[in-house]
């Protein structure tokens, strides 16, 4: 069986509360994007020499990717532990880059879940399948349905955000990734802690000619400083068109939404990883 795990963005991202954990709370919007990775498992014969019961396979874009201790692999020892799965064969195809604020690894783990229920009939349930993969990552619940959702948390607090596509229904999306990687500790670094005075809930609800001046990734501040060519295409994107532009999650992907579809990226954003799509 195969299964294609989605890319998220992030439609704003408030930090607004620290914790005793040393996490932070945040409020964010997390959205679908049809930008996936290709995830397939297979039984494992019994005479199949492993000393793994699930022996994972990683290809396509991926850069120094640690099979043995992928969040794939996780995610089937989570459930292993409670159920009597087989040993599998797991082949993981990467297109989703990584460090990216685009959740790849976390969708990876959830979407590992769900086809570990389908596959083997677990009967799960949705409810169930998010507990499980809120242990593995912050980001991992909202995956299990994939769906537009209001994040509160550490993220994993989900809400609807707004109805089932929400305002983005036919616009384009573009995805300009740079050969940067932005550490958590930079993207926190002198943060600004502050609940805002509208949700972005409430402002992803609203036409979206009116997010640019109100919808806001409380990180770009640090990170733009520390990596300015993430500043400089973000307002490249707008320079092509982009009706609302922001980085993901804490970096290092820029998106830009689009009324029409924005040609020739590539060449617009030569050394990054581009991508386009209508929502």
């Amino acid at each position: 069986m195969v299964v294609f795990p989605c890319a998220k963005i992030n439609l704003g991202l408030n930090i607004v509360g620290t914790r005793a954990d040393g996490y932070h709370d945040i409020e964010t919007v997390f959205y679908p994007i049809p930008l996936t990775d290709a995830l397939e498992i297979k039984h494992m014969d019994e005479e199949f020499p492993s000393d793994v019961n699930c022996d994972l396979k990683i290809t396509g874009n991926a850069v120094d990717c640690d099979e043995a201790d992928n969040l794939v692999v996780k995610a089937y020892k989570l459930l292993a532990a409670d159920y009597d799965l087989p040993r599998i064969h797991a082949h993981l195809y990467k297109r989703i880059p990584s460090q990216a604020g685009l959740g790849g690894g976390s969708s990876d783990a959830a979407f590992m879940i769900r086809l570990l229920d389908e596959r083997f009939r677990l009967n799960l349930g949705i409810a169930v399948m998010e507990r499980y993969a809120a242990r593995l990552g912050a980001d991992c619940a909202f995956f299990v349905t994939a769906a537009p959702a209001f994040a509160t948390g550490i993220g994993d607090q989900l809400e609807p955000a707004d109805d089932e596509r929400g305002n983005l229904e036919g616009y384009y999306i573009a995805i300009v990734k740079p050969d940067v990687a932005v550490s958590t500790r930079d993207a926190y670094k002198n943060v600004k802690v502050e609940k805002p005075e509208i949700s972005c809930r409430e402002i992803v609800r609203r036409p979206i000619d009116t997010w640019r001046d109100a919808l806001r990734n409380d990180f770009e501040d640090n990170v733009f400083k520390i990596y300015p060519l993430l500043g400089d295409i973000k307002e490249r994107l707008y320079q092509l068109g982009a009706v609302y532009a922001q980085m993901s999650g804490s970096g290092s992907a820029l998106f830009g939404i689009f009324r029409d579809l924005p040609t020739e990226l590539d060449q617009q954003f030569p050394y990054c990883f581009t991508f386009t799509s209508k929502l």
